[in-house]
This record gives C-alpha cells, sequence and structure tokens, in this order.
C-alpha cells in the first residue's frame, strides 16, 4: 500500500516596505499584522487540510444504475487497513479523482464485512455536471483514485436495541442517501426479530431509484419497503410526495418509546422528519442519522 501526503505551500510575508509611506507607523505596522494574521490563518488552513493521508486504489466496476446514478466498487485489497477500518454501517469518507483539486464525500454503501471479505468498497453516485463525482462515473475499470480515511460513527444501533424492546423501527432515505441504508440492511441489525421495521424511500421517479433490484433481498430480510415518488408518471399507483407525507398518511406508531428511527438523505427531509418524530414522542436519541 503506498501513501500520499500532498506537501504543505510556503508562507511568504509582504514586508513593511510594501504598504503605503502615507499612513502613520502604527497604522502601517496594525496594517501589515492584520495581514499577516490572514496569511498565517491561510496557510495554517491548508496545512491541515494537506495531512490528509490519501491511499491509492483502482475501481474495478463503474456502471449505470438509474438516470444519472452509477454503482462504483473500488478495490482496497492492496490497503488491509483502510478496509479494516471500516466496521459500522452509515460510515463515509473522501475520494479524490486525478487533476481535480476538490475531493467528494461518500457513503459508503456495502456492508462492512464486503471490505473484510474481499477488499471492496462499493457507493451509489449520482452524476452532477461539473462535480467531481461526475469526474468519478466518468472514469473506467482500472483508473485509479484516492481515498481518504475512514470518517463518521455511523449508526450507533445499539441505541435501539435489543429488538424485542425496539419493535418497531421507521427508516428514511433520499436519492444517494439509500447507500448507508443499504449498508444498514445488508449487515443486519435484527430486522427479522422485530414487529414493524418499515424504510420509507423517496425519488422523483423510478427511474431515479437505486437498487430496485435488491428490494426483494430487503424484504425478506424483514424490511418492508415504502417507495415514494414526488414526480411520479401516471402509471404509478404507490405513495407519492415525499417521505415524511407517506409517513404521516400511515402512522401506526403503537409504542413511540418503543420506536426506533434511522434518516439518511437530504438535510431539510432530515429535518422535517426529525420534526415529525418527536412530535409523535419518539426519543430524540433514538432517532439516528449517519452524520
Amino acid at each position: 500500500m503506498s501513501l500520499i501526503i500532498s506537501p504543505s505551500p510556503s508562507l511568504t510575508l509582504h514586508p513593511l516596505a510594501h504598504v503605503s509611506p502615507s499612513l502613520s507607523i502604527p497604522r502601517r505596522l496594525h496594517l501589515n499584522l492584520r495581514s499577516s494574521r490572514r496569511r498565517l490563518a491561510t496557510v495554517s488552513a491548508a496545512v491541515r487540510q494537506d495531512t490528509t493521508v490519501w491511499t491509492p486504489a483502482p475501481l474495478s466496476e463503474v456502471e449505470p444504475a438509474g438516470e444519472s446514478l452509477f454503482e462504483v466498487a473500488i478495490d482496497v485489497s492492496d490497503a488491509p487497513d483502510l478496509a479494516a477500518s471500516h466496521t459500522i454501517a452509515g460510515q463515509y469518507l473522501q475520494l479524490r479523482v486525478p487533476d481535480l483539486p476538490k475531493p467528494s464525500f461518500l457513503s459508503i454503501a456495502s456492508p462492512p464485512k464486503l471490505a473484510a471479505k474481499h477488499g471492496v468498497f462499493e457507493f451509489l453516485v449520482k452524476s452532477v455536471p461539473g462535480s467531481t463525482a461526475e469526474a468519478l462515473c466518468a472514469l473506467k475499470k482500472g483508473d485509479v483514485v484516492e481515498l481518504s480515511p475512514i470518517m463518521g460513527n455511523g449508526f450507533t444501533i445499539d441505541l435501539i436495541e435489543p429488538p424485542e424492546k425496539y419493535g418497531t423501527v421507521v427508516i428514511f432515505a433520499t436519492g444517494t442517501g439509500i447507500s448507508p441504508i443499504r449498508s444498514l440492511i445488508e449487515s443486519g441489525f435484527d430486522a427479522g426479530k422485530r414487529s414493524d421495521v418499515r424504510l420509507y424511500y423517496g425519488n422523483r421517479n423510478l427511474q431515479t431509484m437505486g437498487y430496485q433490484d435488491r428490494f426483494k433481498d430487503w424484504e425478506s430480510s424483514g424490511v418492508k419497503i415504502i417507495p415514494v415518488l414526488s414526480q411520479p408518471d401516471d402509471s404509478w399507483t404507490g405513495e407519492t410526495g415525499y417521505v415524511q407525507d407517506a409517513y404521516s398518511r400511515a402512522k401506526q406508531i403503537s409504542d413511540p418509546l418503543a420506536t426506533g428511527a434511522i434518516l439518511a438523505g437530504y438535510k431539510d427531509m432530515i429535518e422535517a422528519v426529525t420534526s415529525i418524530l418527536l412530535a409523535d414522542g419518539i426519543p430524540a436519541d433514538k432517532i439516528l442519522r449517519d452524520y
């Protein structure tokens, strides 16, 4: 495994002679000190950013998964320490594409056991024009990207254990926020031992909804899948609107104190759903997020 650490930029301060002579000495000293502080802050920030250890790793798969969606797999078999540091669903990392300075934050969609057993990280990536994600989705198998260390604490599932006590778990995901939810479901959280586990999964339409091919397996593990479309076509007969709308229509929470919730996706959705769940009496520490 090879590691890359970017060099830190050198610090160059403008001499006092560059300040206009028409200014008084105290004024010149004040301006120069303020300028120096700004430059030192900039350099310090750059140094902090550049201390990230980047691990090169080749792509093992880049495949279309929907409208502007791609399933991306990265081979980390030559980076066993990195692979082993993915220990819990809901963790994420930064990914850097060669020649692009800005990294992309990506939630790991595969369960930790996949990295441990096969040395692979899998992601569901939305290709956004002009972004690092778009550049990533244009790469081919064998192309090399750079990965940061694993980040985040993931979903603290122990807060809604044992399953006999927390029989109801409502899960909410929108867009590529389904990535950490896939990791959670396929890691296993005793869904089959719980009485009511529901996943409200929101997208514009079926063309933008990833992992539909996994729904059957997820349901067989004990998770009821409820797709929610905000802009469906005329043939759609399922839930419409937003995930919080679908949940509010159903509710069916018999005991809020025995209920857990798991949220991943757009910030506005997370805030809206959290407000509803708190109003329903679900304790705040039982509402889990992937950040």
